[in-house]
């Protein structure tokens, strides 16, 4: 999405699970002490955060406010619970449940990327057990095959939500007051 469209910008998030190899603080994640992370929350700093197996993260305002500012739309990478906290803070937020066509190849593609143990494959597997229950309060489901695809299909649906009536609240006031004052009102 970012090297096909100039419009976005991907959000990091903030973490405190160890970094894999060739992740680099500020790139991947921005990574934090369980005590940092604590005490990010305490000062109201993340848009949401959540607890994943061991590990806590997190969407940094700071980073979100200059993208939007920047006129671009942010794309967050997070899971259930935190697109839930989003969505219930900023209603007007686009929730797009990403999945794979099958659970098979879930687990395929979780294997193939040979950067976590069996146990912790079996954590992510349980997760998304969990995750499949809150499906329906999404605004879209992206089931993605392919990446080419995947990109262009989230595109359009971002593209087409610019045009929702909770999304164009300014437009429609604007015509009201302009047609307001054409009548005489």
């Amino acid at each position: 999405m970012l090297k096909k469209y100039d419009n976005y910008a991907l959000s990091i998030s903030a973490t405190t699970r160890t970094p894999r190899e060739g992740e680099k603080d500020g790139v991947h994640y921005f990574y934090k002490s369980h005590e940092e992370f604590v005490d990010m929350i305490k000062n109201d700093e993340l848009i949401e955060h959540a607890q994943y197996l061991d590990n806590y993260y997190g969407t940094p305002k700071q980073f979100v406010r200059e993208q939007i500012e920047a006129g671009k739309d942010v794309i967050l990478e997070i899971d259930v619970q935190g697109a839930l906290q989003i969505k219930q803070k900023y209603p007007e937020t686009l929730l797009v449940f990403v999945t794979p066509p099958s659970i098979e190849e879930l687990v395929k593609r979780l294997r193939g990327r040979g950067t976590e143990t069996e146990e912790q494959i079996q954590g992510r597997i349980a997760r998304a057990s969990d995750e499949i229950n809150y499906m329906d309060q999404y605004d879209f489901i992206l089931v993605l095959s392919d990446p080419d695809t995947g990109t262009r299909k989230l595109h359009e649906l971002i593209s087409s939500a610019h045009n929702t009536p909770v999304r164009s609240k300014e437009l429609i006031c604007e015509l009201r007051a302009q047609l307001d004052k054409e009548r005489g009102e």
